[in-house]
């Protein structure tokens, strides 16, 4: 299919009319194209041109767009062979490959053949929906983010048998529509599904461990991670079916690997039919009356008067925040002494119980965060047997730089620094099986989940051999091939190569 081209007045089809096709006809129609949506259930697609027709009167209204409504060209379809004249056909069905394929092999008997045939799946393969058909070559994953009149990000994802044309076509087409578009292979979960299961996974194992509470987790990597929105209030939002689903998902499609286990605790969730917002209840409760959840912050604490900073530590721009005086310390191992007696470390994926035994004095480890001159919060995490007055001081000494600290149980990885650690390990390992570049990668992080920063330039700020050494520290400590480092990333941190 060389020289595909589908410009702005080639008509285009949307098969479903749910959240998502209405959201994609709108981006189609409010590009110019005429648009033609059907779907199974009587009265669907009616129903969607309409909110499709309300929404954007509202967007003119509100300036937010230069339109005349009128001027839409949205069509329903009552059968298929209404869509004959399309030059592309996006499916967005349910996720179901037996479904896919049958609506697919339906298409390809009324369509030209000269017509793109897209799939908006979120995690089925490309390769495997196009696999029946008589020409797969023409079949493409388009995958758009929800909503998708406002995500900027879609996925072009390429199967085995995607002719190049028909990628660089819809790649035209999405850019044409506004879109910031990435390339991906047809691996489980395409970049975002894949990459972004440690947010989730991490948080879960903490809450399965009860090193934190939900609500404190989610301050965690919020005001000292810089994550827009924490997992279990993204979890609520998106649905804990929804979400289990694209982990089980992932988790099947590699072949059970440990790395995308779902969780114990999230199945209850769904089982429970705590589903988050759209039931009233998940993590935390919906509603009229509904307190909002309240992470576990420290109560206030006095500063010490002085911390001893031997050689250059970790900790420094943290320090200098305080106003505490710093006195230098004979020794050049970067640790900080607090006046009782205990050493306050940075966490490299230790715990701080392992850091006590090997040091035999009380630790207190402070987690890492997305910048440490601006973070406004900060996990901490003390030694077995660790005097509460030695966490008192290291409280109130973080108190000091303006930091809300949240005391959480002895988990190796503490918060952030875990969770980062994990995400950049899965985009080094997506990198290497070649799903995407690393440019790409990056983008489809920040844009498809709002992350400040893509994992593969986060893990190149902190340090290939850093990010190596916390998962090497956690592989360690739980004897679990979950947190085995990626070869690639071993390569990189022995060469001193870049991540990016």
């Amino acid at each position: 299919m060389s020289g595909v081209v589908i410009d702005r007045s080639a008509p285009v089809a949307v098969v479903g009319a749910g959240t998502m096709g209405a959201g994609i006809a709108q981006v189609a129609a409010v590009a110019g194209h005429p648009v033609t949506v059907y779907d199974v259930v009587e009265g669907a697609a009616g129903r969607a041109v309409a909110a499709v027709h309300d929404r954007v009167t509202r967007l003119v209204a509100k300036g937010r767009l230069d339109l005349e409504p009128s001027s839409l060209q949205l069509t329903v379809a009552a059968d298929l062979g209404e869509l004959a004249r399309a030059r592309c056909v996006i499916e967005a069905v349910a996720e179901d490959l037996a479904v896919k394929q049958a609506l697919f092999a339906d298409l390809e008997k009324v369509v030209t053949p000269g017509c793109v045939l897209a799939t908006n799946t979120s995690s089925l393969s490309p390769t495997a929906i196009a696999a029946g058909l008589s020409h797969p070559g023409r079949l493409v994953g388009l995958h758009f983010f929800n909503p998708a009149p406002v995500m900027r990000l879609v996925e072009v994802v390429s199967g085995l048998a995607t002719d190049p044309a028909v990628a660089a076509a819809v790649t035209r087409l999405a850019e044409d529509w506004g879109k910031q578009v990435v390339q991906a292979s047809a691996t489980p979960g395409f970049i975002v599904n894949r990459v972004a299961r440690p947010f989730y996974a991490e948080a879960l194992r903490l809450a399965e461990e009860r090193a934190a509470s939900p609500a404190t987790i989610d301050a965690v990597l919020t005001r000292a991670g810089g994550f827009r929105m924490g997992p279990f209030a993204l979890m609520d939002l998106v649905g804990q079916d929804v979400n289990e689903a694209v982990t089980r998902s992932v988790w099947t499609a590699f072949g059970y690997d440990p790395r995308f286990a779902p969780s114990l605790l999230q199945r209850s969730m769904v089982e429970a039919g705590w589903l988050g917002r759209k039931t009233g209840r998940g993590w935390f409760r919906y509603g009229d009356g509904a307190a909002p959840p309240e992470p576990d912050a420290a109560p206030a604490r006095p500063a010490p008067a002085y911390v001893i900073e031997h050689g250059q530590s970790p900790l420094r721009v943290l320090l200098g925040r305080t106003g505490v005086e710093v006195r230098p310390g004979a020794d050049a191992n970067g640790a900080v002494a607090l006046p009782g007696g205990a050493r306050l470390a940075r966490c490299d994926g230790r715990p701080a119980t392992a850091l006590a035994a090997s040091w035999g004095q009380p630790a207190v480890v402070v987690d890492k965060t997305l910048d440490d001159a601006t973070a406004e919060g900060i996990a901490i995490a003390a030694s077995d047997g660790c005097p509460a007055a030695a966490v008192d001081e290291a409280t109130g000494l973080l108190q000091a730089a303006g930091l809300t600290v949240y005391p959480i149980d002895d988990a190796p990885g503490l918060v952030v620094t875990r969770t980062v650690a994990m995400l950049v390990n899965g985009a080094v390992e997506a990198r290497s099986q070649g799903v995407a570049c690393a440019a790409d990668i990056d983008t489809a992080m920040r844009l498809g989940t709002n992350y400040p920063l893509g994992p593969l330039a986060w893990g190149q700020r902190w340090g290939p051999a850093t990010i190596l050494a916390v998962l090497d520290a956690m592989h360690a400590w739980y004897g679990e091939d979950r947190y085995r480092p990626s070869a690639r990333l071993r390569r990189i941190a022995a060469a001193g190569g870049s991540l990016t």
